[in-house]
């Protein structure tokens, strides 16, 4: 009946259409221009056909996995006039499918979100299987759904629901979704078609009403207006608590349900075509969308070097503890048999303990269940001695940050391992051409930087040697994603990628106590940027001993990066005072009834912030945040520059990956293209006198001048 290079339309025997998407050259179906072309045809067709009903299926193992987000990002830069055109043409081929003369069914097999979920809600009725899972993610990227999908859902499922999902952007499995109301059936998938065609027949039987269907789709929420006012006022109060104010999407999709609550269905999509122009345009959606690509192209980065690496069946790990046993679950978690060492019973109970804690978190949540834990368990051998590491493709070292002690270990690791076994180190700050001036086959030795905690961050940075092999680093790299870790290849120096772009802004803020500011004010106003925690909060969260030896490390490597003056993370560090670990820092802790670290006034600070500070001074909080972004960004750009990373997408997603930078923003670079490189330059040379912390380089002048970003 129809074929294109997305779509075909096959007539089976029962005298129903299948509707078949199937994307050519492409390994799953999004919606781009030729598959909403060929739709238009398709439901024209349709329109003037004689068939029974409709069913909507996939030819691909997902059903469709959304829009096609670079065309949409082309899209958002067109004139508002040119958007809403697109979003009126796109919504009638919907429409008009959804008026469809006869019973329409869509077979979901696996994913369907965001345009794909839009798809199968314009039809009557929707059949999945256990593993199919739909969803509205479109809030992550900063909009909100365009086909439809708040006018459609809120009606099918009720407005509580659909104000979660959707202001969420939740995926949702079939069993929730079948209860709520999205799926009406659930069956084996080769059972898929077969049950569509009888949903249809018993529609053309009459024993069930599609027509109903369709007029509730089109009509107002049956709610009454108190109902629903509570609905939605209460849905606000609870979005806006969880995404706060820097993120629009999720709050503008519920006032959109609310606003087209009470409308047809013409009127609610006008309403929607209006939320999502006002998300469209702004910058928090360029900057999200962008995020998305970027971690498209780190996926393809990785999948390029796993390509070309050995596969890693057993790995080892020196050093159990905290770090230890993270590095160990994370791995067994996801598949890969583990040796944990640690020269004493302690840390072997310590990091098997840990173990135990987070899987029994896992099975707390109902991600596992006892027979799995006490796999996965089985999975990590906790060893006093060697006996066993023989097996590893990989072992990780992480044990003491201590260049000679770690330069002793590896060698002796290296004489009772394989010529080809993988060594790698989860130092933080030490090089690794310095740790690998102590073995034999350095082509086999790499960085390995996990953050901590472990099964938390999702950054590794795999850090590449003067003489670390392509192998030994594709290998990392396939571990490091084995293990659900984003890895980030970067250039072996001080501190490599994220550290080294940390420092600056830690020096940043030391100066800032040192010329009179208050501490307080500084995390304020830095959490009121987007960080998720001031830089005196998170200072004392890595630890105040763990910063001064980096920065140790920093300023040997750095000139720029030396604090010629007594600061406060100094004083704290000669009391012993050394954050979250000890109980007080800049704060003081106390163990809440969750048993997590609860942070108060600490009313011995002050005393020691006099002795580091000549005397107060007002600093307004645009200051605050210019003289802490400024040292990070140039310091940003220099990690481009001397090829660290290649690209400002590494820079900017080790950042947002490794240490919570504001994902809104889209990271340093992103936020200084968004300054303009030239304003960016101007404001930097305002704090001159500070020091070279604050110099942008010649290569940022000259981008600033000429017009250029580093976005292109």
């Amino acid at each position: 009946m129809y074929s294109g290079k997305a779509l075909k339309v096959e007539m089976l025997p029962s005298g129903a259409a299948n509707l078949v998407f199937d994307l050519e050259g492409s390994s799953v179906n999004k919606f781009n221009q030729t598959t909403l072309k060929e739709l238009r045809e398709v439901v024209t067709a349709l329109q003037d056909s004689s068939v029974s009903g409709l069913i909507v299926s996939s030819a691909k193992p997902a059903f469709i996995v959304g829009a096609d987000i670079t065309e949409f990002t082309a899209m958002f830069s067109e004139p508002e006039d040119t958007i809403l055109s697109w979003l009126v043409e796109s919504n009638k081929i919907f429409n008009d499918l959804e008026d469809l003369p006869f019973p329409t069914v869509t077979a979901i097999n696996g994913i369907a979100l965001g345009g794909g979920f839009e798809m199968a809600l314009t039809t009557h009725y929707r059949v999945g299987t256990v593993k199919s899972v739909v969803g509205f993610p479109e809030v992550k990227l900063g909009i909100l759904p365009g086909f439809g999908g708040t006018v459609r859902l809120p009606r099918l499922i009720g407005a509580d629901n659909a104000n979660h999902w959707i202001s969420s952007g939740s995926h949702i499995k079939a069993p929730q979704a079948q209860t709520e109301g999205a799926i009406d059936a659930i069956v084996e998938e080769d059972k898929l078609i077969a049950a569509c065609e009888d949903m249809i027949n018993q529609c053309i039987a009459g024993k069930l009403d599609y027509g109903a269907v369709r007029a509730t789709k089109n009509s107002a929420l049956t709610l009454q207006p108190i109902e629903l006012n509570v609905a939605f006022e209460t849905a606000k109060g609870m979005v806006l608590a969880k995404a706060g104010t820097h993120y629009p999407a999720p709050i503008t999709a519920v006032e959109v349900m609310q606003e087209a609550a009470l409308s047809d269905r013409a009127a609610a999509l006008e309403i929607e075509h209006k939320g999502f122009l006002k998300l469209a345009k702004t910058e928090v959606a360029a900057n999200l969308v962008q995020m998305f690509l970027n971690d498209q192209f780190l996926s393809g980065a990785a999948k390029k070097q796993i390509s070309q690496a050995v596969e890693v069946s057993y790995a080892g790990v020196l050093g159990a503890g905290i770090m230890g046993g993270g590095i160990a679950y994370q791995s067994a978690l996801k598949g890969t048999p583990i040796i944990m060492k640690d020269i004493a019973q302690e840390g072997i109970d310590l990091g098997m303990n840990e173990a135990k804690k987070l899987l029994g978190k896992q099975m707390a949540r109902g991600r596992i269940d006892a027979n799995k834990m006490v796999s996965i368990l089985a999975d990590i051998t906790p060893s006093l001695g060697y006996d066993g590491f023989d097996k590893a493709n990989i072992i990780v070292e992480a044990i003491v940050e201590n260049t000679g002690i770690k330069q002793s270990v590896l060698a002796e690791l290296e004489s009772l391992v394989g010529e080809k076994t993988i060594i790698a180190s989860n130092t933080s700050t030490i090089s690794i051409d310095e740790l690998a001036t102590a073995l034999e086959r350095p082509e086999n030795f790499c960085g390995m930087h996990f953050f901590n905690p472990v099964p938390v961050m999702p950054l590794v940075e795999v850090i590449r040697g003067e003489h670390s092999s392509d192998a030994t680093i594709a290998a990392t790299v396939a571990y490091a994603k084995k293990m659900g870790k984003t890895p980030i290849v970067v250039n072996n120096c001080p501190g490599f990628l994220v550290n080294r772009i940390l420092f600056p802004y830690f020096g940043a803020f030391s100066r800032l106590i040192y010329d009179g500011a208050d501490f307080r004010q500084i995390d304020k106003a830095m959490e009121k940027f987007g960080w998720p925690m001031g830089p005196a909060y998170l200072l004392d969260v890595i630890g105040v001993d763990t910063a001064v030896h980096c920065q140790d490390v920093m300023a040997a490597g750095f000139k720029r990066m030396n604090i010629d003056f007594d600061s406060a993370i100094d004083q704290l560090y000669a009391q012993k005072d050394l954050g979250q670990k000890t109980g007080k820092g800049f704060y003081l802790y106390e163990i809440d009834k969750r048993g997590k670290p609860k942070k108060l006034p600490n009313p011995e600070i002050e005393t020691l912030i006099s002795s580091v500070q000549q005397s107060p001074k007002e600093f307004t909080n645009e200051e605050i945040v210019e003289r802490m972004m400024v040292a990070m960004c140039i310091e940003a750009a220099r990690c481009v520059e001397d090829n660290i990373v290649s690209t400002a997408i590494e820079a900017d997603m080790g950042l947002i990956l490794g240490l919570g930078f504001p994902a809104f923003r889209g990271g340093a670079l992103r936020y200084l293209d968004s300054l303009g490189v030239s304003k960016f330059c101007q404001i930097a040379d305002k704090y001159a006198e500070l020091g070279e912390l604050y110099t942008p380089t010649e290569l940022m002048r000259d981008k600033g001048a000429s017009g250029e970003t580093y976005y292109g």
